[in-house]
This record gives C-alpha cells, sequence and structure tokens, in this order.
C-alpha cells in the first residue's frame, strides 16, 4: 500500500528513525480510514513528508494525508483552520498524534503545468493576497530564525570560501537583518511555490502543504520565485525572466515589489549553501547538481 519511492525517499532522508513509523504506518492509515469513515477511492499517492490516500467521505471527494513526525508539520492544520477553505483546500479532520489530516481533495494537476509563465505568476499572487490573513496564536515566527539565518550565512562563508561572491551574502545579511527581524503578524503558507497550487471546482486555485508560520507574505513571494528559475532556465535572458515574474507576482499579490527582491536575494544565497553543504531533493551529487547549482549561483546574481 506505502509506495517503495516514499520509503526509501524517507529512509535516505530520516535514517532509521523511520523504519518503525514506516513498518506501522499502514495500520495507521488503516485505522483513520475506520474511525473517520472514509472508503478508499484510488492509487495510494505521496508527496516528500506523507503519504496520500484518495478516499470518499460524507462531506465528498477527500484525501487522507500522513506525514512523517517531525516539528516542521506541526502546525499545517493550523493554517488550514485559520484559512476556513478560503483560498486553500478545506480541512475535515486532524489527528496531531498521529500527524494526519482529512482534506477537501483538489485535482491532480498543479499551477505548474499551465503553459503561460505570466498566468503561473498572477495566479499564484492573487492566491497569495487571500492566503495573507491574521496569524493565529502559537504559529512560530520566522522573525525568531533571523538570528539561525545569519549565522549560517557566515558559516557558509567559512566552509564554502569565494563560492559566493562577498557583495552578495553582505546584501543577504542586510535582508535578514532590514527584512528578517521585525515581520508583519500574517499568516505565511511557509512553501509556497506552483506544485503546492492545485486547482478545483470550487475555487480556480487552491493552496496545500503549508508549514503555517507568522511573517511576511513577501517571504512567499520569494519561496514561489526560487523554483521558477529551472522553468525559465531556458530563457534567453534568466534575469530578465525573473524579474519580469517578480513584477506580475509582487503586483497580483500587492506586496512591495524590493521586499520580494529582498527575501528571494535571501533565499538564493541560503540555496547556494545549503546546496553546496547537503545538496538537493533532485540531487544529492553528480551532474545533476552542478547544474543546479550553476543555476542557484545565477539566482544570486539576478536577485542583486
Amino acid at each position: 500500500m506505502i509506495p517503495e519511492a516514499f520509503v526509501q525517499g524517507t529512509l535516505a532522508r530520516e535514517g532509521e528513525s523511520a523504519t518503525r513509523w514506516l513498518t506501522e504506518l499502514p495500520t495507521i492509515v488503516e485505522g483513520l480510514l475506520s474511525r473517520w469513515d472514509c472508503t478508499r477511492d484510488g492509487e495510494v499517492t505521496h508527496g516528500r513528508v506523507g503519504v496520500i490516500v484518495p478516499v470518499q467521505h460524507a462531506r465528498g471527494p477527500a484525501v487522507l494525508k500522513v506525514s512523517f513526525p517531525h516539528p516542521g508539520n506541526v502546525h499545517e492544520p493550523d493554517a488550514f483552520v485559520a484559512w476556513n477553505g478560503c483560498g486553500a483546500v478545506r480541512l475535515y479532520e486532524r489527528d496531531d498524534e498521529q500527524f494526519a489530516i482529512l482534506l477537501e481533495r483538489a485535482q491532480p494537476s498543479t499551477l505548474g503545468e499551465l503553459g503561460d509563465g505570466d498566468e503561473i505568476a498572477v495566479a499564484a499572487g492573487q492566491l497569495s493576497r487571500r492566503l495573507a490573513i491574521p496569524a493565529p496564536g502559537g504559529l512560530p515566527r520566522l522573525a525568531d530564525q533571523a538570528d539561525r539565518w545569519a549565522e549560517e550565512l557566515r558559516q557558509g562563508v567559512v566552509d564554502f570560501p569565494g563560492a559566493v561572491p562577498k557583495a552578495s551574502v553582505d546584501t543577504a545579511l542586510a535582508v535578514v537583518g532590514e527584512l528578517g527581524r521585525d515581520q508583519p503578524d500574517l499568516l505565511v503558507h511557509g512553501d509556497f511555490h506552483q506544485r503546492n497550487i492545485l486547482p478545483s471546482a470550487r475555487e480556480p486555485w487552491l493552496a496545500v502543504d503549508p508549514k503555517g508560520c507568522t511573517g511576511d507574505p513577501a517571504y512567499d513571494g520569494a519561496t514561489f520565485l526560487k523554483p521558477r528559475a529551472l522553468a525559465l532556465s531556458s530563457s534567453a535572458d534568466l534575469t530578465k525572466a525573473l524579474h519580469h515574474e517578480l513584477d506580475l507576482y509582487a503586483g497580483a499579490a500587492e506586496l512591495d515589489r524590493e521586499r520580494v527582491r529582498g527575501w528571494a536575494h535571501l533565499q538564493a544565497v541560503q540555496a547556494a549553501f545549503h546546496g553546496r553543504r547537503h545538496g538537493f531533493g533532485r540531487a544529492r551529487g553528480g551532474p545533476e547538481l552542478d547544474r543546479i547549482l550553476a543555476l542557484v549561483d545565477q539566482l544570486v546574481v539576478s536577485w542583486c
């Protein structure tokens, strides 16, 4: 029942701590299906951290999502509760102990599958504007990570001398000081990219897979733009293409363009160091990692 790719990916990422959970996962799923009166309605799929079981429920087509127990997955249901179906899928049930939620089912395609880059940027920006509501209490604050971000940037310079231009690191540190430590009390998705925006019969686009944070919505804009570089990598002028999408996104989201650009620069520098230290989800080494790192290094320059 559990896809082998998910099993192997979870073991590779989490190590032996995942073995017991993966062994128990089929029983966990069956127990939740019974308790929430769901019947299976399709093949089990998965994301990076959880399995997705399509089901039928009294409230209509739904999905059961069970995630690996990890602090980063704690506040997903809190974000769904706050949005209450406005711009995001509806939450039907939750079991925080099992890291499980029952959600309204969206369609299986994603915003990234649209062919028109302008439409992608505008749709994402419009959705971001709707999601930026007052944050409920108890969510982690992005501002609380500012000191750690600054320390990691300085350590990156030590560990990978010359990998990122000094001026770019200094600019990233300035972003931490200017934007990172003083942020609004708004709900931030935290993992807002094109694959986490799905079409729906109820609304054109709905958000899924939030981390649930309190902070600056412009941070989500940077998170959206970072993977867009892969889609735009064949452009004759990558910097021009990225800044065009930035303009479209910021306008649709009603955000200050320079705040989004500042966050995008910080995230690009962070990715340049992270990729050299850990690789990326799609490439841990070899020529593909080299290709992605070269693209990330272009991003660092593009957002200056």
